[in-house]
């Protein structure tokens, strides 16, 4: 088992020493310019208290898992590929912000159904001029810091992406389409006349329609639990998560890093890489 070690800056030498002397390893390797690679190491319980008082990602990594053996990634939206809430920047434009995020944090929790969250929060935007979802695109909407280098090295290996969202498709098309993704799924905003009616179109996409897309698209890939790799960061993406192999919680609730297979509370995207670099 390798132990893979990870930051936002350079990491100090003496921390890649101490935790090569807890967990017994053979060998050390620099994989990138922030993560090494300790290999055939053995667990300690100070690693994990370690880290995180340094503020170092880390995760055991079976020596066989690199990114050439999986097949797709599925992606949360808001506050995983992006570093917003997209319902909550909407209700900005309204003067409703905290009403909204305090359900937002809530669903997050996993405090409230989403799905009646969703038709709570969406219906506080009753009336609003649809430039304002334009708006959050262009003002507020970035990636998520090393989304990018993601994305080159999933395309790199043929690995397939797909984006699915509690959010909206307004948000989840435009990003598909600049960012080459393969698939994207996400609910639709009612809109007449140029306002938001305060109605979500069709099913919701929940907790339980999120799974499904991540099993629906598998299968039509033709791959293996093993061969996905799911990631989030509310208790909305858990039952998704809990249908990949690998699981990745990025800087994510307590509840979603504690059933993760990996959580990633510093580094930017490009964790997922560094974790099953070839």
């Amino acid at each position: 088992m390798n132990l893979v070690i990870q930051s936002t800056d350079t990491i100090p030498q003496k921390q890649i020493s101490h935790l090569a002397e807890l967990s017994k390893c053979q060998h050390r390797e620099r994989t990138s310019k922030y993560a090494y690679r300790l290999t055939d190491t053995q667990p300690h319980l100070d690693i994990a208290s370690y880290c995180i008082g340094n503020q170092l990602d880390y995760g055991y990594v079976d020596n066989s898992k690199t990114l050439a053996g999986f097949g797709l990634v599925v992606m949360d939206m808001d506050s995983t590929l992006i570093n917003i809430e997209c319902i909550d920047e909407i209700a900005d434009m309204q003067g409703l912000k905290p009403q909204v995020s305090e359900i937002t944090e809530a669903a997050m929790r996993g405090e409230i159904d989403f799905a009646e969250s969703l038709r709570r929060r969406v219906a506080l935007l009753k009336g609003l001029d649809e430039s304002a979802l334009q708006r959050v695109y262009d003002e507020r909407l970035k990636l998520n810091p090393g989304a990018e280098i993601m994305l080159a090295a999933l395309k790199k290996y043929g690995i397939k992406t797909l984006l699915v969202s509690g959010g909206f498709v307004f948000f989840t098309e435009r990003l598909k389409a600049r960012l080459n993704l393969d698939f994207a799924y996400a609910n639709t905003l009612e809109i007449m006349d140029g306002k938001l009616t305060g109605q979500v179109l069709g099913n919701i996409v929940d907790a339980q329609a999120k799974a499904d897309f991540l099993v629906k698209t598998r299968d039509a890939l033709k791959l293996k639990p093993e061969q996905v790799i799911a990631m989030g960061d509310g208790a909305n993406d858990l039952k998704m998560m809990a249908q990949a192999g690998i699981s990745i919680a990025y800087h994510a609730k307590p509840i979603v890093r504690e059933q993760a297979s990996y959580a990633l509370n510093f580094v930017g995207l490009d964790g997922l890489v560094n974790l099953f670099a070839n």
